[in-house]
């Protein structure tokens, strides 16, 4: 099997303009690991519009105190309305249809990360997105007769619907445009706020369910430690690196043979194989981390933690397993305990 280049990588511009920027990272542990990454940078009042996607995925909200999100979901008629802010974790399920609003204040950009899983994906790796308005909009697919006699209305009125909008994926409303108002008992229901250290599976968010996936966020302080952990079922981790601070991390993987180790500071992305296991060591500023697992019911096993297999394991097996002497092996366990 040949090994798989863990390096950490930064995201690449795929659009911009007056609206903000949609950034993705492309690089061959992405598709072999079957996830993917993009980011969303809207500046105030920058309106991404509406789109479904080939890939479920989760939005984590990097900054932004005012964001709108609309979505119609499979199979239902009605559009949801949602508030973001920082911290917020929204599931976005394969085949929901999203918009993305800042409708913060003059200087405040809102800022997403977008982690997932791309087995279902065109490209392995990548997000493909399919927009019901823009130049690049499906409906522009169609002949003006068929978009026409689609929607009962004359060519010329389909000719405005499909060719007014000369905006591309991104686009930067004119002040005085309001917007509709989040619910804030559906947002409650459908967005989770994670701002300190935990792992949010379906058991605390159900809604994770939808999309299948599970998120980690770590916070350390200065040169503190995040002891070895691995999922215990074959699901894979995707890690954004967040703005503050830095650190390094190490992979240890097949044959127990170093996978990765280096470096890494804010933007970075780092691929965590299936059954792979990864540490994290904080730099002078601290370092925090968010990722997203391939499964709803993710169960992340931790080396040097309350659940540790290593506490669990009987004295005499700790022993002869690791060739240590008892007054070793007392010592490594209460440190565990």
């Amino acid at each position: 099997m040949a090994e798989m280049d863990l390096t950490p990588k930064s995201a690449v511009a795929a659009f911009e303009g007056d609206g903000g920027g949609y950034y993705i990272w492309s690089f061959p542990a992405l598709g072999e690991a079957n996830v993917g990454a993009g980011k969303l940078v809207l500046k105030p009042s920058g309106f991404a519009l509406p789109h479904y996607a080939d890939s479920a995925k989760l939005g984590y909200v990097l900054q932004g105190e005012d964001g709108l999100v609309g979505m119609v979901f499979p199979n239902t008629s009605e559009e949801v309305v949602l508030k973001l802010k920082k911290g917020d974790v929204i599931p976005v399920p394969l085949g929901a249809v999203s918009w993305w609003f800042n409708n913060g204040g003059s200087s405040n950009d809102l800022v997403i990360v977008f982690l997932g899983e791309t087995t279902k994906a065109y490209t392995p790796g990548l997000f493909t997105y399919f927009f019901i308005a823009g130049t690049q909009s499906l409906l522009g697919g169609f002949s003006t007769d068929f978009i026409s006699k689609s929607f009962n209305i004359t060519k010329d009125e389909a000719d405005e619907v499909t060719k007014n909008q000369t905006g591309v994926l991104l686009v930067k409303l004119e002040q005085g445009k309001t917007m509709p108002k989040p619910n804030a008992l559906i947002t409650q229901k459908l967005v989770h706020q994670l701002t300190v250290s935990a792992t949010l599976t379906e058991k605390e968010f159900p809604f994770l369910n939808q999309a299948g996936l599970s998120a980690n966020l770590i916070k350390l302080e200065a040169y503190a430690i995040s002891s070895p952990i691995y999922t215990t079922d074959s699901s894979v981790q995707v890690i954004y690196v967040q703005a503050r601070g830095g650190g390094r991390v190490q992979i240890a993987g097949l044959n127990g043979q170093s996978a990765l180790d280096a470096e890494v500071t804010a933007g970075h992305l780092i691929v965590v194989p299936r059954f792979f296991m990864v540490a994290k060591l904080a730099g002078e500023k601290g370092m925090e981390c968010f990722s997203v697992i391939t499964s709803s019911r993710a169960v992340l096993e931790d080396l040097t933690g309350k659940t540790s297999v290593l506490r669990a394991l009987s004295p005499e097996v700790l022993q002869i397993s690791l060739n240590i002497n008892p007054e070793l092996q007392t010592i490594l366990q209460s440190k565990i305990n």
